[in-house]
């Protein structure tokens, strides 16, 4: 029996500004034609479909049409828990329907453990395989309030919440594998941050829960599973040095920090009525849209975009200025260095012109403690500019500035 693992979609994520509908229909497609090549069973997805709690119409139309295709392919099974980023009402809603094409969904945590021990079965009925398909917990799902705890007490009860609905999954699991006449797996589903999970900058990966550090222990929810499929990290990885414990990581690089990394879905294979680990394979998946960082100096920034202008397919760029200049037509220039191009800047960041500014605080002040125009004036003072230079770019902001707040008075 075929297992596929994935997680972290993200459907209707935008980047900069950026729609990625292309993206998510050519990983799907992709997902759909690996599911039937590899002659995938079951296709487990471990939360986050979708990027917001109201997805767009595009996005939902994807993820149906999507689950349609599937469902009439060689993949006798879907199993979908919600992340930290779905509703679980949305998710949950047409459940019922989505069982018929032996969609299982858990959005939420449910009434009673046992609804979230999902039982799957060949076309004679018998039993194939067990998932305990845990969601996203919420803090209100695993810890009552307690009047003065401390913020660590509040994170400790909520780690040990979320343990024990884990053990009380798989102890019904556990009893439900004890009532079969042949040894069938156990497969652990959650949408969590385990301790000493990898993840790096711009990932788009949000906290859990806000004001704590809470991460489990990945012995304390992965015992007696055969595999535990995880997701909210999207760094492809193996978790405490299991070979069985992973995330899959998400399918497209969610921001410029995971432009590099190459990005995978994992198949397990259980042979039948076999207590045995299962065999594992990381499967690539391809890149549907190139993604690039240019950091230095402008001449340093204008010889890399030479280059970028050769290259074949659609690129999008980032660009980190760190010149010790300042450059007033900085963006004008990068547009006019890849002018007929197929590669679009997303972003640009003056990461030369925050540290200055930021060594010129005082002791205990804060950029929130500056007004708009004595950030512009420490600004200005952080170059050896003429006075006639610095008083024509105060006057521009200056310019800008009360453009900006006449807009913002008129919207009121």
């Amino acid at each position: 029996m075929k297992f596929l693992h994935t997680s972290d979609w993200h459907l209707g994520r935008s980047l900069y500004g950026h729609k990625r509908y292309r993206e998510f229909a050519l990983f799907l497609d992709w997902l759909a034609e690996t599911i039937m090549e590899r002659e995938v069973d079951t296709l487990l997805v471990a939360g986050d479909i979708f990027d917001t709690s109201t997805p767009s119409n595009r996005a939902q139309e994807l993820y149906y049409a999507f689950l349609c295709r599937v469902a009439g392919s060689c993949c006798h099974h879907i199993v979908i828990i919600g992340g930290n980023h779905d509703s679980p009402s949305f998710l949950d809603a047409p459940k019922e329907l989505l069982r018929a094409l032996d969609v299982h969904v858990v959005g939420a945590k449910t009434a009673l453990p046992e609804e979230e021990v999902i039982a799957l079965r060949d076309g004679t009925g018998q039993v194939e395989a067990l998932v305990c398909a845990v969601p996203y917990l919420r803090d209100r799902d695993v810890r009552t309030l307690v009047l003065g705890e401390s913020c660590a007490d509040k994170q400790l009860r909520l780690i040990a919440g979320i343990e024990e609905h884990y053990q009380q999954v798989v102890a019904i699991a556990l009893e439900k594998q004890r009532q079969e006449e042949r040894y069938i797996p156990i497969i652990g589903m959650g949408h969590l941050f385990t301790i000493g999970g990898k993840t790096v900058d711009g990932d788009g990966v949000r906290d859990l829960y806000v004001g704590t550090l809470a991460s489990v222990e990945a012995a304390a929810i992965s015992c007696h599973l055969d595999y535990l499929a995880l997701g909210h990290l999207h760094v492809p990885q193996r978790v405490a040095g299991s070979e069985v414990i992973r995330y899959s990581g998400s399918p497209l690089p969610m921001g410029f920090g995971e432009a590099s990394q190459q990005k995978i879905v994992v198949e397990a294979e259980f042979l039948p009525g076999v207590e045995a680990p299962p065999r594992l394979e990381l499967v690539a998946v391809p890149c549907f849209q190139q993604l690039a960082t240019v950091s230095g100096s402008l001449e340093e920034i204008l010889i890399r975009l030479a280059e970028y202008r050769q290259a074949e397919g659609s690129l999008w760029l980032q660009v980190e200025y760190t010149g010790e200049l300042p450059v007033a037509d900085l963006r004008q220039q990068i547009e006019s260095a890849l002018e007929g191009s197929q590669v679009t800047v997303l972003r640009i960041k003056n990461l030369n012109i925050r540290e200055q500014i930021l060594c010129q605080l005082e002791d205990e002040e804060s950029l929130d403690d500056l007004g708009l125009e004595e950030v512009f004036d420490r600004c200005l003072s952080a170059y050896d500019l003429d006075e006639g230079t610095r008083a024509e770019l105060a006057a521009s902001y200056g310019e800008i500035v009360r453009d900006l707040l006449e807009k913002d008075e008129n919207r009121e």
